[in-house]
């Protein structure tokens, strides 16, 4: 799994959005502890939660798996951009037929686990769609046949109420363990002065 942020909201604009109720821009130190302590307040202390969907992160996500992308598509306060399997199957065409045992050459396309039995199933289908795509069966019909561990990668964007809802939920130990990387993984990435916003749960 790989995530970079590729662009994020300034506090400025959050702080700014919230002084417009109150015609208070005279007090910004743009952007600084004051409009910080702010933004809390009034986003998370006050609960005036909307305040905080000015503050907007946009992530590109690799490797995870197609079950992980079920997953977050639940989470639908945010903007999705997903690669298509209808144009990108290809990608597995001129591979070479795939035993069981080829765990290292099957990461390229599979989300492994801690299971080996699952793995070994999981190489076994990802064969098996090999084999579809080499019948010239067309990508849209082909991908009927992948695996939940299939490898994707999307563009998502997300404000940070949402983010925080995220975050909270799927760092829990209850959680997914894939999408507890993930979220793990996301607030690992924002940037240091925008943290103190998030609640999130260690490893237990």
């Amino acid at each position: 799994m790989n995530i970079t942020l590729q662009q994020h909201t300034s506090l400025e604009v959050c702080a700014s959005a919230i002084r417009t109720c109150w015609q208070s821009f005279d007090k910004s130190d743009n952007g600084g502890e004051k409009d910080k302590e702010l933004i809390d307040r009034v986003g998370n202390k006050f609960k005036h939660a909307s305040t905080l969907e000015h503050l907007v992160y946009t992530f590109y996500i690799q490797g995870i798996s197609r079950a992980l992308l079920q997953e977050l598509a639940r989470h639908r306060i945010a903007s999705l951009s997903v690669k298509s399997t209808r144009y990108t199957l290809k990608e597995l065409k001129n591979e070479e037929p795939f035993t069981c045992r080829d765990f290292q050459r099957a990461e390229k396309y599979l989300v492994m686990t801690d299971s080996e039995i699952t793995n070994e199933m999981s190489i076994k289908a990802l064969e098996n769609l090999r084999i579809v795509l080499t019948k010239g069966v067309s990508n849209d019909k082909a991908k009927y046949c992948l695996p939940e561990s299939y490898k994707s990668e999307l563009t998502w964007t997300i404000n940070a109420r949402s983010l925080q809802n995220f975050i909270t939920l799927r760092s829990d130990k209850s959680a997914l363990w894939e999408i507890r990387d993930l979220a793990h993984n996301l607030y690992n990435n924002l940037p240091k002065e925008h943290k103190y916003l998030f609640d999130i749960k260690t490893y237990e």
